[in-house]
């Protein structure tokens, strides 16, 4: 018999869940012996009943499961000793410095959370770590975070040319009707860039093309004058370039980010929105530096979607919530206000929760096709890549966070 819990997330502001309820039928035909054990939740976007109907457990008591699942970062206190658990820890990208540290839920103690892990002997399995042999992760929420962030900043937009700003995306909560919403609206001769060719960028992509905004190459983006709003897409080779010169190499830049530079300035000159759809790694440049924001005279937003503070985008001195999704920086101070001349910024840091029914489904079918069957059947690898602690020690590739913890 196989137990697996579904823990209440402790943030009243997400209401993702990594299992929804009709993939728990999906999976008890495929494992006979397999129970799903929910925590009751007032804010989970599916109701205990729905979970109830398809087979699923309500129950307090997650002591008897053998795997626990959550999405953002987990209470220390609330870990249970040498069980396994499987949520975004948000601590791949740790330094000693404590330069990424608040990367993830605001607030969380990220050295309390790994000693807990170690000192209770729990095994962590990080989503965001369950890869393909290119790097590819086999499961996110990144394709929402960028339709949401998209949404968001354009609606930012809006807001900084004076026009009567949308709906917000959770008060919709609909995909669908968020696309009606946006395709009724002008914006006014923007120029944006979004950068990245993952998810995220994929999900701010698929957004933009509900829009009337024109979708031009990054040639077209330089060498032309437009007289109606357009974007374009700057993959990582054109936003960044290896110091030495030379052709573009992908995975390089994987492994060795350190060695390249950003080129993404000569974009900025031309923009009036930047949203900044790609992954960082701490040890790849900064897309560019506080100073130089006085040279990009029409930049009037930026939205940062994958809301890496103080990382690649230096303006994001903070993430933003659903509630107050927006801030304001001065151009030349860097100080938060709210003049002519401020530079708008949004970087919520659980876009997906505003479209919580929408991107849990998509998640839990990762969950339920690329993840649980490699851990109840053979490991294909994929899971001990991800496993970030064990009996008390972090595994061989994440023994660097022992330096964080001991700085």
């Amino acid at each position: 018999m196989l137990n697996i819990g579904i823990i209440r997330e402790f943030r009243s502001d997400d209401k993702r869940t990594p299992l929804v309820p009709n993939h728990i039928n999906q999976l008890k035909k495929n494992f006979k012996s397999l129970n799903v054990i929910v925590q009751p939740s007032k804010h989970r976007c599916f109701s205990d009943q729905e979970y109830i109907d398809n087979g699923g457990i309500i129950n307090e008591n997650l002591n008897e499961c053998d795997l626990i699942l959550g999405v953002k970062e987990i209470e220390p206190d609330l870990l249970i000793p040498s069980k396994t658990y499987m949520f975004f820890s948000h601590t791949a990208k740790l330094q000693p410095d404590n330069s990424a540290a608040a990367q993830g839920t605001p607030g969380m103690d990220k050295k309390k959370l790994l000693i807990n892990l170690l000192q209770k002997k729990i095994k962590l399995i990080d989503y965001e770590n369950i890869r393909d042999s290119l790097s590819s992760r086999y499961l996110g929420f990144g394709r929402f975070a960028g339709i949401v962030g998209c949404y968001n900043s354009l609606n930012l937009y809006l807001k900084t040319l004076g026009q009567t700003s949308m709906q917000r995306a959770y008060e919709i909560n609909s995909y669908d009707k968020l696309k009606e919403e946006i395709s009724k609206k002008d914006f006014n001769n923007a120029k944006i860039i979004v950068t990245g060719d993952g998810r995220v960028a994929k999900g701010t992509l698929e957004l933009l093309k509900s829009t009337n905004i024109i979708q031009i190459s990054p040639e077209e983006f330089l060498e032309n004058e437009h007289n109606s709003s357009v974007f374009c897409n700057l993959p990582t080779h054109k936003y960044v370039a290896n110091k030495k010169g030379g052709n573009f190499d992908l995975q390089h830049f994987i492994k060795n980010p350190n060695e390249y530079i950003s080129i993404i300035d000569k974009y900025l000159l031309k923009t009036s929105m930047l949203i900044s759809s790609h992954y960082w790694d701490p040890q790849s440049p900064r897309l560019f530096k506080k100073i130089d924001i006085k040279k990009y005279k029409n930049l009037r937003v930026i939205g940062d979607i994958t809301c890496d503070v103080n990382g690649s985008i230096p303006t994001t001195i903070k993430s933003s919530t659903i509630k107050n999704p927006y801030y304001y920086l001065d151009k030349i101070t860097f100080e938060e206000t709210k003049n002519d001349n401020s530079l708008a910024i949004m970087a919520v840091d659980n876009l997906p929760s505003e479209l919580p029914r929408d991107s849990s489904t998509e998640f839990s079918s990762g969950i339920v096709n690329e993840v649980l069957p490699y851990i109840i059947n053979k490991d294909d690898g994929r899971i001990i890549k991800a496993t970030i602690t064990d009996k008390g020690s972090f595994l061989p590739d994440y023994s660097f966070i022992n330096n964080y913890i001991n700085n």
